[in-house]
């Protein structure tokens, strides 16, 4: 995932709520939203490249998403981050444990911010800067930067799932239209991640097109109060034309 926005036990219905965009090079191969049938009960997209995954869903409730952290002068190399949510997936650790075994060797690893859950809480863990948080009830964001930095498209985001819950409605396309919105900010408005003012703008909207790099999935996971749910998808490929979609409950 590259931008999301995260509620936790602030449905009447869903403990938990996820929508997000994965920003990805069109050229890197991926499978689409399935049931891994090496890892029986765990839901997600597939990047074929390292096995990992952005987003997904396991057994009893369990949901992992990770981000990079967008920096141009760190170093790139490392174990892959999309095992980081496979891993976590497959197995049967709860969150908390999952992270604090996870804290001593994050520096490994290229730049990341990563949420796990359960039914216990959401637990995050970022490498650049080290941090460790249990997220609190409500609404929380997160894109290339910091869990919660007020990036412009990371507080759209929020809003469209705040005013989405508001409306108790059960249709899932305000969140879809939100996840799809391609407006640009005010440039005082843009974060300064050291890639120049032209790259900012070009990542500033929630959804990118371009040919060669842009949105390639939008996500949306929904977990209840007993561990069972939905998980969406919707793919695109250059220059945003959508490739289809499909949805699992659980």
């Amino acid at each position: 995932m590259c931008l999301l926005a995260l509620a936790w036990s602030h449905h009447p219905r869903w403990r938990l709520v996820l929508a997000g965009n994965r920003d990805e090079f069109h050229a890197r191969p991926t499978s689409a939203l399935s049931i891994w049938p090496d890892a029986p009960g765990v839901a997600a997209g597939r990047d074929l490249r390292s096995g990992g995954s952005w987003a997904g869903i396991g057994p009893g409730g369990r949901m992992a998403v990770v981000t990079n952290v967008r920096d141009p002068l760190a170093t790139q190399a490392g174990p892959s981050r999309g095992a980081l949510v496979a891993d976590y997936l497959r197995g049967t650790q709860p969150a908390a444990a999952r992270i604090d075994q996870l804290e001593s060797a994050a520096h490994a690893y290229a730049p990341f911010n990563l949420l796990l859950a359960d039914r216990s809480g959401v637990e995050y863990l970022g490498n650049h800067p080290a941090e460790r948080q249990t997220l609190g009830d409500g609404i929380h964001g997160m894109s290339n930067g910091a869990l919660d930095a007020p990036w412009p498209k990371t507080l759209g985001l929020m809003e469209a799932l705040a005013a989405w819950i508001d409306a108790g409605k059960a249709e899932l396309e305000p969140l879809w239209s939100a996840l799809a919105d391609e407006q640009r900010p005010r440039d005082e408005d843009l974060p300064d991640t050291g890639i120049g003012r032209e790259l900012e703008r070009w990542l500033s909207p929630a959804f990118i097109r371009g040919d060669d790099y842009g949105t390639r999935a939008s996500t949306i996971i929904l977990i209840d109060q007993t561990g069972h749910g939905e998980i969406h998808e919707r793919r695109f490929g250059p220059q945003g034309i959508h490739l289809g979609g499909d949805r699992i409950t659980y």
